[in-house]
Order: structure tokens, then sequence, then C-alpha cells
């Protein structure tokens, strides 16, 4: 070290206000509480974009490829393909449909039902091999049993044939075809076979007119010798307004309906069938709205309204029974509302599709590397029928949403340290004002500019490091606090009950590193004025 410079620092250490005054002690707290506030609102945006992740990906896949068509029959080759993709664990195939929960008096519409291959969604099954591509499991809460998904012996849907059409006349050459089925007609160009069904109406009515007139013609003859005991009884004081016809009703009113021996009333209140119902598993503030329980059973109905025109036919909306086998926990408000889990087989019977599914959702070894998988199998399906996406872009809105308030919300309370910056300008300008003497002596007796900017340097890096620690140390502080007291929130509002905090280590020192940068530059101005101070404005009268 020169000797101007050990000098300096010898002189200005003796000096202690010039370091530890009340202006550089509020220079550190204010770096210090930006600090504590920039690392605490990122740990808490960074909370909340993780319990979101956890939440999503607990009840959904990575990656899903969607067929364009709803007829996706060839999805088991499709698994096959995307199975040989590098990165996919676990692959299985789903469909998901809007239905209507009853159960008692208590509804629910707008549910959506999904259904999954319990070997290959959710691992379950004696000897089961695949990995389970979701992690439904463990959210299940205590008492649910999963074994009971998919019934013994259940097999995939068939599609329900169409009526056949009568045969079309056979006539050899094309010309006989278009004679064969174009109308006769008259010289006039009419159509004969119209005029002739016109004709054969016609006819039938006038048979029915006459039918009937013959028919009043005989009721009037006997009009007059009916009609004189009625006016006797009347003569002789019979009570009137009496409905009842003379000689009584000719029919007899029905009894109570009473359903066949062989038609259960309420299927739901035997032990026995309810066992053997196929299972479904449900939110839990689903099962809480439908007050419904494990072991109970409960009525999935389409969402047909009145009949439906399907395979040429008209059908009914289907109603099937399935029974509580497991309650999930998600901790989303939106999936324990809205979502249910069934078998795959069984969901398929409420549409004529047969063995077809929604799409083929998969599980991926790294979550962050998720989109580029999506983009490999994109390419390696580049026949324009599918759609391949991952779960970041499955819930594009809420992810994005979450991390521009992220952004946002930084660089609002990153403002903090600049302003705490100023005070840390205000603090070495009015050193530099203090120490004008003291700083021509320096330069006098041989100091460069450059030692003098130094000596400003270190004290406005002093300031910024000690803030920054003070304010990363609160920080951790309050993070630690707030996960402790676990502050709530409204799950209506916010779809998690608790406020999430996320201390990430990278984030902390992003945080330190922004603030020790904006010290370093705030100094540079009042470090300039003190190395250009010339000794003969420091010995100038005030």
């Amino acid at each position: 070290m020169s000797y101007p410079i050990e000098v300096a620092l010898r002189y200005l250490g003796s000096k202690k206000r010039a370091f530890i005054s009340v202006g550089t002690t509020f220079a550190i707290l204010g770096v210090a509480l930006g600090v504590a506030a920039l690392a605490t609102v990122m740990s808490v945006t960074g909370g909340f974009q993780a319990e979101f992740r956890d939440k999503v990906l607990g009840v959904n896949a990575h990656v899903l490829v969607i067929k364009y068509s709803t007829d996706f029959r060839e999805y088991r080759s499709v698994m096959d393909q995307v199975a040989k993709v590098p990165g996919v664990v676990g692959v299985a195939p789903f469909s998901i449909n809007p239905m209507m929960l009853t159960h008692g008096d208590a509804t629910a519409t707008g549910v959506l039902v999904k259904g999954v291959d319990p070997a290959r969604s959710l691992g379950v099954g004696s000897g089961n091999t695949f990995t389970p591509v979701l992690d439904l499991p463990r959210h299940i809460l205590p008492g649910g049993d999963l074994s009971g998904l998919r019934r013994p012996g259940a097999k995939p849907a068939e599609r329900a044939e169409p009526p056949a059409l009568p045969p079309v006349p056979q006539v050899e050459g094309d010309a006989g075809v278009r004679g064969a089925l174009e109308p006769e007609r008259d010289e006039e160009g009419r159509n004969l076979d119209l005029l002739r069904a016109f004709e054969a109406r016609i006819q039938e009515d006038e048979r029915a007119a006459a039918a009937a007139a013959d028919g009043e013609g005989a009721a009037g003859g006997g009009g007059a010798a009916d009609a004189a005991p009625e006016e006797a009884a009347i003569a002789e004081g019979a009570p009137q307004g009496s409905i009842e016809p003379q000689g009584g009703y000719g029919s007899v009113l029905p009894d109570d309906d009473v359903l066949p021996a062989d038609v259960d009333p309420d299927p739901c209140a035997d032990q026995e069938k309810i066992a053997k119902m196929p299972g479904i598993v449900i939110g839990a503030t689903l099962a809480k709205n439908l007050g419904l329980d494990i072991g109970q059973c409960l009525t999935v109905t389409s969402p047909t309204i009145g009949f439906s025109f399907s395979n040429g036919a008209i059908k009914p909306p289907v109603a099937k029974r399935f029974r509580v086998i497991a309650i999930f926990e998600a901790g989303f408000e939106q999936y324990d509302t809205k979502l249910a889990y069934a078998d795959l087989y069984e969901t398929q019977a409420f549409y004529d599709h047969g063995d077809t599914v929604t799409g083929v959702e998969m599980k991926v070894d790294d979550i962050d590397q998720a989109s580029d998988i999506a983009r490999d199998i994109s390419q390696l399906l580049s026949n324009g029928l599918y759609y391949t996406m991952d779960w970041e872009e499955l819930n594009h809105g809420l992810f994005t949403a979450l991390r521009i308030q992220q952004i946002g919300m930084s660089l609002v309370l990153m403002l903090i340290i600049v302003v705490a910056a100023f005070t840390v300008i205000a603090t070495l300008i009015m050193v530099v004002l203090d120490k004008k003497k003291e700083i021509a002596v320096l330069k006098a007796m041989g100091a460069t500019d450059f030692a003098i900017l130094r000596i400003f340097l270190y004290q406005g890096g002093i300031i910024g490091i000690a803030g920054t620690t003070l304010g990363l140390l609160l920080g951790v502080a309050v993070c630690k606090g707030l996960l402790v007291y676990g502050f709530p929130l409204d799950p209506k509002v916010y779809f998690i009950s608790r406020l999430p905090v996320q201390v990430r280590p990278h984030e902390f020192v992003l945080t330190g590193v922004i603030a020790i940068v904006i010290c370093l530059l705030a100094t540079i101005v009042p470090s300039l004025y003190a190395a250009w101070l010339r000794p003969a404005d420091g010995f100038r009268s005030q």
C-alpha cells in the first residue's frame, strides 16, 4: 500500500464519525429494509408458483397429447410411440367430460369426471410394473383405497352400430339407376306417385267422414228416448249437479303405483349392491357439498339434456351409480370442488363412441424439461391430427399471471434499495464536504485522485455490504416467521389456505448482489467529487 493511502486510511480511521455516524447508520438501515422486503416478496411469490405447480401436477400429468377429433381409437399405438421418447417415464390414456353428480337431494353440476387407467395412471394393481403418471395417491385422505377403482372383468366399451339402412335397388347401368330413382311423371311433368298418394289420402278422409256421419245418425235416433228417463228423474226431484252418468262409471281408478318385484326402488340402500358398483374418487369439498363419505353411492349423469340423437337412434341421458372408494384433497379449491376420478372403461359407457379416449398423458423425469419433451413428441406425431402441450401451457394463464406478479413486485420493491442508495449518496457527500480540508492535506502530501476515489468507494461498499447482510438476515427471519405462523388465506379467493413461502438461496444471492451493485454505483458521484477536489479549494475559507 502506498504511503499517501496508508496515511489517509489512518487519518480517516481516527475520525469514527466519518464512517459510523447517524447518516451512515440510516443508510445501512435503508439498504437493509429494502433488501429484506425484496427477498421476502421474492420468496412469497416463488412460494405461490411452487405451491400452484405442486397442486397442478398433483392431479395432472406433465405432458398431454390430444387429438383434434373425438374419435381417438389408436391411442394404444400412440402410447407405444411416445413411451420411447427420452425423458418419458410413464404413459396412460384418459378421458374427461363434464357430468352431473347426485346424492340424495344434493346435486353438483359441471363436475369433470376423469376416466383413468388404474394401473398406468395411479400404479394400482397387483404386480403392477407401470410408473404412475399421476401423484393422486399421495393426496388421498385416510380411509380411502384405490384398489377398487376397476371392477374385475371390466372391458372397454363397444361402439353401438347404427341401424341398417334399406337396400338400394340394384339396376344395371348408370341410366337404369337414374331411371329407377327418378319418379314417374305425366305429359305435363307432374309427379304421378305424389298425385296417387294425395288421391288415396282424400279417399280415405271421405270414407272416414261418411262413417262418422252414419254413427251420428244412429245416435240421434235414440236421443229422445234416452233423454226421457233423465227428464223424468229431474221431474221427480232427483239431486241436481251430479256428474255421475246413469249406471255408474264403466271404469275403475287404478291403485297406487307399485313397482314390480324385480325393480329395486333404492339400490343405494343395499350394501351388497353398493359393493358391486364401480368405484369413484371425488374431492374433499365436493364430498362435503354432497354429504358423501367413503362407502356411499352416488349417481353420475351425462350432461345430455332430454334425449340425444346418436348413431342413427334417439338415446336418453345415461346415468350410472358409483361407489365412493376414496376422497382426495389436493389443497386447490378448484380441483377439490370440480374433479372426480373413475375407471376409464366406466366413463366410456356414457357415450356411444366405444373404446376411445380424450387423450394420452405422460410423466417425465424432469418437469423443467417438459416443454422440450413436448416439442419432441410433437415432432414425432407431426401429422396434423394431434396437439401436444405441457403442464405449464395447460395452465398458461395462471403461471403467466404469477410470473408477471413476481417481476412487477420485485421491480417496485427494488425502488426501496434505490431510495436507500440516494441516502448513501447524501451521506458520502456530507462526509466529503466535512473532510474537504483533510482531503486537501492528503493531496498536498501526494495522494492521487484514484487513491481518494478508492477511500470513498470503500466506505460506500462497506455501507452496501453491511446493509445487504443485515437485510438478508432480516429477510430469512421474516420468511421463517411466516412459515411458523402460517398466515391464513381465503381458499375461495387464493385457492390455497395458507400463505406459501419458499426460501431459495439463489434468489437471496441475486438480491444481495443487486443491492451491493446499486450501493457501489451510488458512491461514484461523491467519490469523483472528492477525487477531483483541488487542494486550494479545500484550504479556502468557507
